[in-house]
């Protein structure tokens, strides 16, 4: 996860400095949650769709436009990917 991480920090610069005319992340940004939901939905769907119907290639394509967009979300309601690792963390029960 650590790439996710350092493309986190790269997001968050785009939403920074907040130029929608040539960031697609600040444009998005900048049109709220419900946008950036339904972009996870679709990149969700996509996803699903090339699992089943499209080769390896086109699956890693979908899987890291659906990660892109997830890290958007996760930016507009202030968490990072170390949230959701956390999450996962808890969840994990070692095998004894």
């Amino acid at each position: 996860m650590e790439f996710l991480q350092v493309l986190h920090g790269q997001l968050l610069d785009r939403q920074r400095e907040g130029n929608v005319d040539s960031s697609y992340t600040a444009k998005l940004l900048a049109s709220g949650v419900l946008k950036i939901a339904q972009k996870v939905g679709e990149e969700g769907v996509e996803v699903a769709l090339a699992g089943v119907a499209q080769d390896d290639n086109a699956l890693l394509g979908e899987c890291a436009d659906l990660l892109y967009h997830l890290n958007v979300l996760l930016i507009n309601r202030d968490l990072s990917w170390r949230d959701v690792e956390a999450v996962l963390k808890q969840r994990h029960v070692p095998k004894s």
